[in-house]
């Protein structure tokens, strides 16, 4: 189950990241905030369930 965990967490990061590279070209402000959700995406599920 952990495994799983991971794996969705790593696609949604990717995704999130990509999202993030494709609007840099127009807002560098909401680029910055949709990579820093990334990063939270990463870090929250130490806090929550791992």
């Amino acid at each position: 189950m952990t495994l799983f965990v991971w794996i969705m967490i790593t696609i949604v990061f990717l995704y999130t990241m990509g999202f993030s590279i494709k609007l840099w070209k127009e807002s560098k402000v909401g680029s910055c905030a949709v990579a820093l959700v990334a990063v939270a995406i990463v870090i929250a599920p130490f806090f929550t369930v791992l």
